[in-house]
């Protein structure tokens, strides 16, 4: 894949030409999605012009398109595909659920045994509730703090992901849920300790990632962190991490790899065995409110929250697969890639880097350290654009926003596959990264 010119507009009109003219099928099925969808499109993460591939096929962490070419997977669904595609040990406990009736009506034999999986994994979890999705469980987890506070405010971060109506780049999105909002900035401990000295008092709940996800990778600094619990702690307030995606990073979450417990911990994505999933829960005293025994306990529905399947597929997952020791392994094999793709960067010289932390990482153009929103927002995002397409053509699948995530099934040979792409990447477009033609973008 020579590079044509110098002019990083130009190479990207270029990379979308070829990109369209070697995705005809998944264009036309585009096409005729935008008949019946908005946009053509349900889910708005998936959606990248001048529109998106369309998935036919996966097995392990391979993919297949439309239009017949084939991709490492390394998105993993948004960590979601943990197990990637149609592991067979999930398949066989979804088979055992089906062969027993999909919708029983009642507790099921299996939705306890799930619970105290997690409870046992995840240093905060006293008692856990499950739900269909990471939203909802940041939704239940803000419900439990109002109530237990009886206060409105919820110190929120920039870059900040909670899911569908929580979003918190840019500020923050109309579709958000109508908390009353303290929008701090990540990684900022000045900031933070200002806005929690004026809004302490008024605080229900801190919900923060311990580490950014869809935000770019950024790792939560230690004292950054630390102020957090502490200064829930002080004022009432009920930290609550957000580790749906974090979660997988050690055997019990980020809050055991740092040692810091918040009060509560959302869940969601890969612990339903990579079905639809979601959890929250914490200390006993905020859980315990949901006891149905108890007078006045607060409800809590949802028809499909113990559904048969992802209540199997969960507890094959945590216990035969994703054990504590196969944690171990992935976060040493992202840690171990981050570290080679950095060491490529460096090599050439080139204003690119890859942040994370184990089997989660995002690459940003930009020679300054990222560690905060605001720094991979100053990075140069048609940079990126430019990667995404050209790692398309190398076969490799990624997020459009430059996220890239490890499933169980990669192993060294992808992680070779991967580092040779982004070699190739960095030498084709070697004339782009350089300061003179980056400033004059």
């Amino acid at each position: 894949m020579p590079a044509r010119n110098i002019n990083i507009d130009a190479a990207l009109v270029e990379a979308r030409e070829r990109f369209t003219e070697r995705n005809s099928k998944s264009k036309a099925l585009y096409e005729e999605a935008c008949s019946a969808m908005p946009g053509g499109n349900t889910r708005t993460v998936l959606f990248y012009a001048p529109f998106p591939v369309a998935i036919a096929s996966g097995a392990g962490c391979r993919l297949r398109d439309a239009d017949g070419h084939d991709y490492i997977d390394f998105l993993g669904e948004y960590t979601a595909g943990l197990y990637g595609h149609s592991h067979p040990t999930i398949r066989a406990a979804i088979d055992r659920a089906l062969d027993g009736g999909i919708n029983l009506s009642g507790h099921n034999l299996v939705e306890a045994k799930l619970a105290r999986v997690v409870c046992d994994r995840f240093p905060s979890l006293d008692l856990v509730r499950f739900t269909n999705s990471g939203t909802e469980a940041n939704l239940m987890a803000l419900a439990t703090a109002t109530v237990a506070t009886g206060r409105r405010k919820i110190l929120v971060f920039e870059g900040g992901y909670h899911g569908g109506v929580f979003y918190f780049s840019g500020g923050g999105s109309p579709v958000n849920a109508p908390y009353d909002f303290v929008l701090g900035r990540y990684n900022d401990l000045k900031r933070t300790r200002e806005l929690l000295q004026e809004h302490g008092q008024e605080l229900a709940a801190i919900l923060v990632e311990p580490m950014l996800g869809g935000g770019g990778c950024i790792p939560g600094e230690r004292d950054f962190l630390l102020a957090l619990r502490e200064g829930a702690t002080r004022h009432g307030a009920v930290l609550i991490f957000d580790e749906v995606m974090t979660s997988r990073l050690s055997p019990g979450g980020l809050q055991e790899a740092l040692g810091i417990i918040p009060d509560m911990t959302t869940l969601g994505k890969y612990i339903g065995g990579g079905m639809s999933f979601g959890g929250f829960g914490g200390r006993a005293d905020l859980m315990e409110r949901y006891d149905p025994r108890r007078p006045g306990a607060l409800p809590h529905a949802g028809t499909f929250n113990n559904n048969i399947l992802t209540m199997s597929a969960g507890l094959a997952g945590m216990t035969e697969i994703f054990t504590r020791d196969a944690a171990r392994r992935l976060t040493a094999l992202g840690e171990g890639l981050r570290r080679r793709l950095n060491a490529l960067c460096a090599a050439r010289r080139a204003p690119m880097q890859f942040t994370g932390y184990g089997s989660l990482m995002s690459v940003h153009f930009s020679a300054e350290p990222v560690r905060t929103p605001a720094d991979a927002a100053a990075a140069h995002q048609a940079l990126k654009e430019l990667f995404f397409f050209d790692m398309l053509e190398r076969g490799i699948y990624l997020a459009r926003r430059g996220m890239l995530i490890l499933s169980l099934p990669i192993g060294e040979a992808e992680c070779d596959r991967l580092a040779e792409a982004v070699e190739e990447f960095l030498a084709t477009r070697a004339p782009l990264l350089v300061p003179e033609v980056l400033n004059a973008a």
